[in-house]
């Protein structure tokens, strides 16, 4: 799906060079997913405490992709 956004150039330029993406596009491709992730991980963090793993945070980690 095709969206247009207005993201301030200098800031367009940092996920550019951070991401070592070739395009925009791949730039905010990967900024929306990493966002994604670490609001996953806040989720399952909030559980701590009222689930149990059987692996333990260094383990969950290394799983990490």
């Amino acid at each position: 799906m095709r969206s247009t956004v207005t993201i301030e150039k200098s800031i367009l330029d940092r996920l550019l060079k951070e991401t070592r993406s070739r395009t925009k596009a791949a730039a905010v491709k990967i900024a929306i997913n990493e966002y994604l992730k670490r609001k996953k991980i806040e989720e399952i963090m909030a559980m701590k405490g009222k689930l149990e793993f059987d692996r333990n945070e260094e383990e969950i980690k290394g799983h990490e992709g």
